[in-house]
């Protein structure tokens, strides 16, 4: 198996900590959980309410697959993490259920936790494979 590739991506947001955007071995690329930063102003502060939060995060990734010359349709699993689960969690599905065609969904795991980085409200990641 060859080296895994470690892949920076101009457009999206800078990241949060020592971290790549996305790491890439054998044909499966797993990128690095987004939070809802401003990819053009990393200093902004952060929208307000998951919905909005949701949106900016969903985007991020859209950025780092576009970087990669993939898209949504190749995700196959991901993971979000929410600071206020049982607040939050219907709303967050209804903005990420969006982002996908009926029937294409990826197996996701969703789990509330204490804190996020920049005190966000949901962070998401995901599993990709590239197509052969």
């Amino acid at each position: 198996m060859p080296d895994p590739l470690f892949h920076m991506i101009a457009r999206a947001p800078r990241p949060v900590a020592p971290f790549s955007h996305a790491v890439e071995a054998d044909g499966w690329v797993f990128l690095t959980g987004q939070m809802p930063t401003d990819p053009t102003d990393p200093d902004a502060p952060l929208a307000a309410g998951i919905e909005a939060q949701t949106r900016r995060v969903m985007d991020n990734l859209v950025l780092v697959l576009e970087g990669l010359g993939l898209g949504l349709e190749h995700v196959v699993s991901a993971r979000a993490f929410l600071t206020e689960f049982e607040r939050d969690y219907a709303a967050m599905n209804d903005v990420y259920r969006s982002y996908f065609p009926a029937g294409r969904l990826p197996a996701r795991t969703c789990v509330g936790v204490t804190a996020l980085a920049v005190q966000a409200l949901v962070e998401i990641d995901f599993i990709v494979k590239r197509p052969s």
